[in-house]
């Protein structure tokens, strides 16, 4: 068996990090731009980091209008106020859209490529400017993954997939994650377990270790998920499940996801619906639709969470993703496409977009057309 794992050079796993950050940037960046978004500056959630980079003598300016889905005319901003501040470094602390868009501007800063240039697997051309991503959720696991998922002026969700994406520094600070509303800790946390699954079935590049972090990952998350949500200020619940998320990003970095992502995508870019819950929505029937070839791998991440089962894989990969729709459930997040104002006659239009996901469905355990795209849609409204 042959394959490659790579992943970010240098994590730190520490709640209260954040308050350090000088420290631990000052060797590789004298003029960092820190990239958030408008409610943690406001919050003051940003704050000790940012006093933290002037003790250590550097010279930092702020961009806080990351937004959710990372809109392609917001990304050109950032690059443009990194540009115009004379950065030197990158320093993301914020959720997925803004570690995305940190990881673009890094790339694009010094560089004559465009935006569009860099779309698409391997398409980077230039090294990138130093860069330290810090999540405030556990979701997306966007700090040890060289992907990062814009939306363009057409609603389309449009990746940019290379080797230079990889941050330098993770700094992982489960104590920025404390108070995260329910809602969105249900979805960032069950986009993490949706990471995992779709890293332990994918079809292309599955391999050992992605597997090892896949299933770790999957079972500090489904063990973890709704004490989280009950109690926002569980550090421990808080801690685990970003753990599992960084774990589960590890593994789909190197193992891709595949049709629940596929699926979810033109909900984010046609409806806006947040990330994690568009995939919340569209988990349960695309698991449905791959148990018929992935039940055997299903069966074994059952007996990672405590599905009760018995028999064979059938049997077993029922039970899994009966867990699996219980947690999800548990959460709070919601449940059907016409909760989030998806109706039937916009199915159609949603399948179709699923299927230029194709950079996403190549890795699926089974192929998916047009058709099961529409039933699957139909089957979540």
């Amino acid at each position: 068996m042959g394959f490659q794992f790579k992943t970010v050079p240098t994590i730190i796993f520490e709640s209260g990090a954040a308050a350090r950050l000088g420290e631990i940037a000052k060797d590789r960046m004298r003029r960092p731009i820190l990239l958030t978004d408008t409610f943690l500056l406001e919050a003051g959630l940003v704050a000790p980091a940012i006093e933290s980079l002037k003790a250590a003598g550097l010279s930092p300016s702020v961009y806080s209008e990351c937004e959710a889905d990372p809109p392609a005319p917001v990304v050109r901003k950032a690059v443009e106020a990194a540009r115009e501040s004379k950065a030197d470094g990158v320093i993301a602390i914020g959720g997925g859209s803004s570690m995305d868009t940190a990881k673009i501007v890094a790339v694009l800063m010094n560089s004559s490529q465009s935006l569009e240039e860099i779309y698409g697997v391997g398409n980077v051309k230039d090294a990138r400017a130093p860069l330290i991503l810090a999540p405030t959720t556990a979701g997306t696991g966007s700090e040890v993954t060289d992907i990062a998922v814009i939306t363009t002026e057409d609603d389309q969700k449009m990746g940019v997939v290379a080797e230079q994406l990889f941050a330098d520094v993770a700094v992982l600070d489960a104590t920025l994650t404390l108070g995260l509303p329910r809602e969105a800790t249900a979805a960032t946390g069950i986009d993490a377990m949706v990471h995992a699954i779709e890293a332990y079935t994918s079809k292309i590049k599955k391999n050992p270790v992605s597997d090892a972090l896949a299933r770790e990952a999957l079972k500090l998350l489904a063990a973890n998920i709704v004490s989280a949500c009950e109690d926002p200020q569980n550090l421990q619940a808080r801690e685990a499940m970003l753990l599992g998320a960084m774990l589960a990003g590890q593994a789909f970095a190197n193992a891709p996801v595949a049709a629940v992502h596929a699926l979810a995508y033109p909900l984010g870019g046609v409806f806006h619906v947040p990330h994690g819950l568009s995939n919340s929505l569209m988990l349960t029937p695309v698991l449905r639709f791959n148990a018929e070839v992935a039940a055997p791998l299903y069966a074994e991440l059952g007996d990672v969470i405590g599905a009760e089962a018995t028999g064979g894989y059938d049997a077993r990969a029922e039970a899994f993703i009966a867990k699996i729709a219980n947690l999800c459930k548990a959460t709070g997040v919601k449940q059907r496409l016409r909760d989030v104002h998806v109706s039937h006659n916009d199915l159609p239009r949603l399948a179709e977009d699923a299927m230029k996901v194709t950079r996403l469905l190549q890795n699926n355990p089974r192929e998916v057309a047009y058709d099961d795209a529409l039933k699957m849609y139909a089957e979540a409204l």
